[in-house]
Parts: C-alpha cells; sequence; structure tokens
C-alpha cells in the first residue's frame, strides 16, 4: 500500500473505510461488532492479525475477539480470547509507547514495558532488515474512547502484510477506522443496555400481569367481601370494585353497590365509628344495611394500596360477616343484665343503668336563687351565643364550668363515658322533686325544687309464699312470668322493669313529677292483684310498693334503701310483714 501513488491510497483506503465501516454498523450484538472490528483490521487494512481488549465494569481489560488471517500450527492469537490484563498494566505501556497521533507503537526493544499480566502472542515472522521493517515483537495499539473520553478497549494489530511498519496512510486509516470502531462499539453497548432493560421491563410487566391476576383472582374469589375505594378527586370514598361474596353478604347487586359508599350503608348509630376508622390498618365493627332493609354486622379492616411514584392509589377494604359472633355476644351481654326467667333486666342491669343516670354532684340552688331543676329555665339561651350584658349559659342552661368541667367536657367530647366521680357537660342532673307537703328533706337541704325527677318504685309481692308452698315453684314462675308482663304493659315509654330477686321488681321512672309517680304506682297495683289463671287455677297476689327518688350525690345504695324502706313502710301500714321478720318473705331467685 505504501508504494503507491498518495491520489491512489487515498482512494483506496476510503474505500476500504467505506466497506469495513458498514460492516460494523451491520452489526447487531457487541459480541458481532468486537467481531467486525478485528476481521476489519485484517482484510480491510493489510495486517495479518488483530485483536480488540475490552474495558470490563471492573476496569481491567479483557481479550474479547481476535482474528488472523490464516490460523496458525499452534493455535495463533485465539488463544488470548478470555485473558484479562490489568488496567495499570496497560495504562504503563500505553505511556512509554511512541504516540503516532491516536495510536500507541511500542517497539520490540521496549518489550520490557509490556506487564506480565497482559495477554501477548509472539508471531514468527522474519527478523528486521531495515529500521523500518516490522519485528515480531513490536506492538501497535489503537486505544478507543467514548464520546465522554472513557476508555472503552484497544485495537491491537499484528505484522503489515507488507512487512514494514507503517506508514502515514495506514496510521491515518488505522485511525478512522478505531474511531468508527469506538463509535459501533458505543452504539453496541447502548443497544445490548437497551435490550437487557426491555427484557427486565418484559419480565417486570409479566411479573405484575402475574401478580394483577393472582390478585384479581384472590379479590374475586375471596369468602369474605372485598372492595375497592376510591380515595382521590370527586369521588372519595365511592366503591370502584366489589366480589361477589359482598354482593351476596347483602343482597345488593353488583352495579348498585358501585355507586354508593361505605357511609350510604352503615347503620346510623355506626356512622360516628365508620368516620373514625384510620384508612391505614383500621379496624371497625358496625353494621350495614341490606337489601331487605335489615342490618349485618361485620367487621372492616382497611389498608391502603399506595403507587411507588404516586403514593397511595386506593383503599382496599375486607369486609368479614360476624353477625353470628354478634348474636352470640349479644345473647350472652343479654344474659349477663336480664333475669332469666321473665326477661326483665336483672339487679345488675338495673344498678348499671342507675349509674348512667346519676353523678357525684349535688344540685343545689344558689342562696336566694331560683331552684336547680336540671333541666334549662324557660328563655334560657342554648347553644348560641350569650345575650350582651347577661350571664354566660351553655347548652342545658348550665353556668360556665369550671376547669374540672371543662375537663370532663372534652373527655365526653373524646368518647369518654364519666360515671360518679366526675360530670360531662352534656349530663342533666338528676334532683328530687318538691314534696307540696314540705316534708320531705333531701340530704340535709328542704328546698322547692324541681317538678319531676327520677322515680325509683319498689314493689314486693304479698302471698308468693303461700303460692310456692302450696303450688310448687313452678307454679311460681308462671306467677312471676305473669306479673313480669303485666308491669311491662301499665309502665310508660322508656320506664324500666327490673327483677330483682325473688319476688321483688323495681321500677325506674325518669322525668315524672309526685302525683304522676302517685298514679303510676297505683296501676302497677291494679295489674298485679287480678287474679291470674295458673295450671286451671286461680291465683292471686297482692303487692307493697314505695315510692323513693333518686338525685346525683345520692349512692345507688342510698337511692334503692330510701324506696324499700316506704315499701316496708306501706307494708307495717297495711299490717303485712314486719321488718324484722324479714327472713319470712320469699326470696326465691328463679333462673
Amino acid at each position: 500500500m505504501e508504494a503507491e501513488s498518495e491520489p491512489y491510497v487515498r482512494l483506496a483506503t476510503l474505500r476500504t473505510l467505506h466497506r469495513v465501516v458498514a460492516d460494523l454498523n451491520a452489526a447487531r450484538s457487541l459480541a458481532g461488532t468486537l467481531q467486525a472490528v478485528v476481521e476489519g483490521a485484517v482484510h480491510g487494512l493489510g495486517f495479518d492479525a488483530a485483536a480488540v481488549s475490552l474495558v470490563r465494569p471492573d476496569g481491567d481489560l479483557v481479550i474479547a475477539a481476535v482474528w488472523e488471517i490464516e490460523e496458525s500450527t499452534f493455535g495463533g492469537p485465539s488463544v488470548l480470547l478470555g485473558q484479562v490484563g490489568s488496567r495499570e498494566s496497560w495504562d504503563r505501556m500505553l505511556q512509554v509507547a511512541d504516540h503516532w497521533g491516536t495510536l500507541r507503537f511500542l517497539p520490540y526493544d521496549r518489550g520490557w514495558a509490556i506487564g506480565t499480566d497482559i495477554p501477548t502472542w509472539t508471531g514468527d515472522g522474519p527478523l528486521p532488515v531495515y529500521d523500518n521493517d516490522w519485528h515480531p515483537a513490536d506492538v501497535l495499539l489503537a486505544p478507543m474512547y467514548s464520546a465522554g473520553g472513557d476508555l472503552l478497549g484497544i485495537l491491537s494489530v499484528d505484522r503489515p502484510r507488507s512487512g514494514k511498519r507503517p506508514g502515514a496512510w495506514t496510521r491515518e486509516a488505522l485511525e478512522m477506522f478505531s474511531l468508527q470502531a469506538s463509535i459501533a462499539i458505543g452504539n453496541a453497548r447502548l443497544r445490548a443496555e437497551m435490550q437487557r432493560a426491555l427484557a427486565r421491563l418484559e419480565k417486570e410487566q409479566q411479573a405484575l400481569r402475574a401478580s394483577e391476576e393472582s390478585f384479581r383472582q384472590a379479590f374475586e374469589y375471596a369468602p369474605s367481601g372485598m372492595a375497592i375505594t376510591e380515595l382521590h378527586g370527586d369521588g372519595t370514598g365511592q366503591l370502584t370494585r366489589v366480589n361477589d361474596a359482598l354482593c351476596r353478604l347483602l343482597g345488593r347487586p353488583r352495579a348498585t353497590l358501585r355507586q354508593q359508599r361505605f357511609v350510604d350503608l352503615v347503620h346510623p348509630d355506626d356512622l360516628a365509628l365508620l368516620l373514625r376508622t384510620s384508612a391505614e390498618g383500621g379496624r371497625a365493627e358496625l353494621r350495614l344495611s341490606r337489601r331487605d332493609g335489615g342490618f349485618q354486622w361485620v367487621c372492616l379492616r382497611n389498608s391502603v394500596v399506595a403507587d411507588a411514584t404516586e403514593g397511595p392509589s386506593f383503599l382496599l377494604t375486607h369486609v368479614e360477616d360476624i353477625e353470628d359472633r354478634k348474636r352470640h355476644e349479644l345473647q350472652l351481654a343479654h344474659r349477663a343484665s336480664h333475669d332469666a326467667l321473665t326477661g326483665l333486666p336483672n339487679g345488675a342491669e338495673l344498678r348499671s343503668r342507675l349509674a348512667r343516670r346519676l353523678c357525684s354532684r349535688p344540685q343545689l340552688p344558689a342562696p336566694g336563687g331560683p331552684p336547680d331543676t336540671g333541666h334549662p329555665p324557660s328563655g334560657a339561651v342554648q347553644n348560641g351565643p350569650p345575650a350582651p350584658g347577661g350571664p354566660v349559659t351553655l347548652a342545658h342552661g348550665y353556668p360556665p364550668p369550671d376547669e374540672a368541667l371543662e375537663r370532663d367536657r372534652e373527655a365526653f367530647a373524646a368518647g369518654e363515658m364519666l360515671r360518679h366521680d366526675a360530670t360531662a357537660a352534656h349530663h342533666v342532673h338528676a334532683v328530687v322533686p318538691a314534696d307540696p307537703s314540705g316534708g320531705e328533706p333531701w340530704h340535709g337541704h328542704r328546698r322547692p325544687g324541681p317538678e319531676k325527677g327520677l322515680a325509683v318504685l319498689y314493689c314486693d309481692l304479698d302471698g308468693f309464699k303461700l303460692v310456692n308452698d302450696r303450688y310448687g315453684h313452678n307454679a311460681g314462675d308462671a306467677v312471676l312470668i305473669e306479673i313480669a308482663r303485666r308491669l311491662q304493659q301499665v309502665v310508660r315509654e322508656g320506664d324500666t322493669v327490673a327483677r330483682m330477686s325473688g319476688d321483688e321488681f323495681v321500677v325506674l321512672a325518669d322525668a315524672i313529677g309526685r302525683e304522676e309517680a302517685k298514679e303510676l304506682a297505683g296501676r302497677l297495683r291494679s295489674a298485679i292483684l287480678p287474679p291470674m289463671r295458673i295450671d286451671n287455677r286461680a291465683v292471686r297476689v297482692g303487692v307493697s310498693l314505695g315510692i323513693g327518688w333518686a338525685g346525683c350525690g345520692m349512692s345507688i345504695d342510698e337511692v334503692l334503701h330510701s324506696a324499700d324502706e316506704r315499701m316496708y313502710d306501706e307494708k307495717r301500714t297495711r299490717g303485712g310483714t314486719a321488718r324484722g321478720s324479714r327472713g319470712e318473705r320469699s326470696h326465691r331467685r328463679a333462673g
């Protein structure tokens, strides 16, 4: 090539470069590109052998491709494939070599610069005769760099077919070729990275599709109800997806449920509980309406499904049917608080209801002031601003609370129940109504008082022991059941009828005046006295009644004892069982 004229060399070189560069760009893989580089250096640039050392991620260089025009008897440079040389040794050799533009030439007499860890192969060509003859130990390197200046690899060529060290035109051709090779290698690496990225993306999409399908099947075929709720926009709270189990549980078609929200389905008494239930990890037991108008006890468990980039996407709610458990719990609670024979509230439930109605602070009138009725006086301002210059009045007409009452109000707002030792701001005090005769003291105070209060009517059956002794306990039980039925028929709506013990009943009547309480006692007596038919026998029992009054500041025992005392007063005035012979009375507890 060097013996030809300059114009001819240039034209031949351009044609050769065009062909080999086309081959470089035609390669579709990194391995194919590397192979095109070494074959192009051999067939297009007039060398007998070529090799490409590629920079690995750790910085060292590995022999990635080799080619020679004729395979040597003893394997040739192909034995170098896969061998690794350190980056430090390669850099040292490039620094010691002569700089031919971007090329590096290391003559044989500087072979000491080749590190022992750099893979080498020396051919069996002739020794040089003239200064510009090629020596078998000469090394010609073409470093290849990325657009950013990072070393991609090194192209090594050996044994020019002219037998001479490359001249200016061959060097220029090699430089141009190595530049195109570096571009091709960079593009091949980019394609390889893109292919790997696409493969990873496809794998991730397949995993996502599998995960979505798994979620869909788990959602749709779950044995308990499942719902997906919108978290953003105008549709916040909307049920966007429900499964068949939830449709069956509530008896509603899927299309109907997807037009509703849980707040549309929840029982009114459970709405506040639903609104307090947190989105993430929230749990609540409440009632949801069914299509037939009834309500279904369920346990809701929430979890937020979040997107890695956009944050919370939707709310996944698990709806478990707990109707049987709740029914069992309610049955147990009813058994614990009600008499097994009559179905009436028992003594413990009666005390619990009194405790909810009473507090430990008595309401006494201010000196010279109007009586405290426990209810807003006429004209009192409730839940509104005070009149200018007038006293500050809160709900129910109470004066502004002190710090303790303010704390109670806050506690009540937080859902706490205050009893006995504290008074919540919503509490309406129970006070003993005024006695027109003026003869009834309350806690040492004689006061005009309100007209209505909380009455406690204590009923003790007379002659019940004779029924038990004469006709047996079954007849006695039947009498108690009938008495309970009669009492419930004559009390007002909202009054409580409870069975205290064997033949003792107590009626709680709130917001009732003294005359009304006497009329109620008369109705109770009239209901009990008529004979009843038990086992084809006419059975009659009497009753002793005592009316007591409950007021805040009184203990439950004091309230019940007061009514019990008045019942005994009536029994004594009628010549009934005296207090000293209480043991003669029947206190058989049925059930």
